[in-house]
């Protein structure tokens, strides 16, 4: 059996979806360590991983792509992101490394100089990504905007421009960035790379947490690139009994673990559906993620007074919340939106940034839900967009079962072990 090191990024968008596979893998017999956010480090201890935290200074440097008016800034405010806590997670994996000595190394996608070392150190290695990376594909618009696919000489003429105007534009702010991080992580023995596809693929294997139909086409990734499907999981909890009093269909309303100031969502909800024969569950973790973002966020008592038909709540398992739904209203985010049609709830989505738009762009393609523009976020038009999604069920059961038929944690977990036996 192997020992196994996973390193996320600071984010449990990152962390949950992780945590089948590494499930997985201990039910195996392999050993499992974990660095990730320091308060979810006892619960993966109590399920019985190796779990330690990252370094805190990795924490103190705080997403801003949510203040970006346009795809190409969003995209380019995260590289400073991530090459910024770079300095920290590089050198964080090293002393992991060093304490563990593991036999396979699992990279989240936006850990970049973790993903650096991990090349460099020699180990097999592997790169989780919880949403669709940005890699190019025949027939898929290029990432960021959340553009609609478009068949024919019309649409390549179209990905080819917005290629070269969003992601041409961040190549040119990113490559200097990551290139003088491979120098320097590697002591100037990794070569730079020459685009943003490049970067992401230097992984020997990459899993991506999702599937077809969900997912366009991309016959051109394979073999390095492989969705295994939506991975589920939150931290163990006993079902609210307010839940099973509740004897009207459910609509939850999700919104960002990680502050983006997406609460409009929740606001807009409680105003549309008060008045709808609906139990409304919203969820508003960031409120109290102890984030800089967060403390700026009030507390729930700013949408008093609350509809007699609605609960809100810092957090609460979807999982039981989506047994009983019948529309999930999610702010695009890939684990709550995927979450929702893996159990076949159609969605509204409202995306306000970093991959959600994208997000929002499948779930019509797939037919499983509805979108609604932020700048259109109205009581009227999210009523209207509520009663159209509840038509959209049958897509949302396709995608559901295309999730199934990907394999899921199993798959994944084989990958792994594959990569790790050719390593040998």
């Amino acid at each position: 059996m192997s020992t196994v090191l996973a390193y996320t990024s600071p984010a449990i968008g990152h962390l949950f979806p992780m945590v089948p596979l590494l499930e997985e893998l201990k039910a195996r017999g392999h050993d499992v360590h974990i660095r990730t956010l320091p308060r979810q480090v006892p619960q993966l201890t109590e399920s019985g991983f190796h779990a330690g935290p990252v370094d805190g200074r990795i924490l103190a440097i705080e997403a801003t792509d949510y203040r970006a008016t346009n795809a190409k800034a969003a995209l380019a405010s995260s590289v400073e992101t991530f090459a910024a806590r770079a300095r920290f997670d590089a050198p964080d994996l090293q002393r992991a490394i060093a304490g563990i000595r593991p036999d396979l190394l699992l990279i989240d996608i936006n850990a970049w100089g973790a993903r650096i070392l991990a090349e460099h150190s020699g180990l097999p290695w592997a790169t989780f990504s919880p949403y669709t990376p940005p890699l190019p594909s025949r027939g898929t618009p290029p990432f960021g905007p959340g553009l609609a696919p478009l068949p024919g000489p019309l649409g390549m003429a179209r990905d080819a421009v917005v290629r070269r105007l969003v992601i041409g534009a961040v190549e040119k702010l990113m490559l200097p960035r990551i290139n003088a991080l491979r120098d320097d992580i590697s002591g100037g023995m990794l070569p730079p790379v020459t685009g943003a596809d490049s970067m992401f693929r230097t992984a020997p294997l990459m899993l991506v947490a999702t599937a077809g139909p969900f997912e366009y086409p991309h016959p051109d990734w394979a073999p390095d690139v492989r969705m295994i499907g939506a991975l589920d999981w939150e931290p163990p909890a006993e079902n609210p009994t307010w839940l099973g009093e509740a004897t009207a269909p459910v609509v939850l309303v999700t919104t960002s673990s990680e502050y983006q100031a997406d609460d409009a969502i929740v606001r807009t909800a409680l105003a549309a559906l008060a008045g709808e024969p609906y139990t409304v569950v919203a969820t508003l973790p960031a409120a109290q993620a102890g984030s800089a973002g967060a403390a700026r966020a009030s507390g729930l008592d700013r949408f008093q007074p609350v509809p007699s038909n609605a609960r809100l709540e810092h957090f609460v398992p979807h999982g039981p919340v989506l047994d009983r739904a019948a529309v999930a209203i999610t702010h695009g985010g890939m684990g709550a939106t995927q979450k929702a049609l893996s159990k076949g709830v159609p969605v509204v989505v409202v995306p306000f940034g970093r991959d959600q738009h994208e997000v929002a762009a499948r779930v019509v393609a797939a037919d499983a839900g509805v979108r609604l523009s932020r700048k259109r976020l109205t009581p009227e038009r999210l009523r209207e967009a509520v009663h159209q999604a509840l038509g959209k069920a049958p897509g949302a059961r396709r995608v559901a079962e295309g999730y199934a038929a990907a394999g899921g944690a199993a798959a994944g977990a084989d990958a792994l072990e594959e990569l790790v036996r050719a390593g040998r």
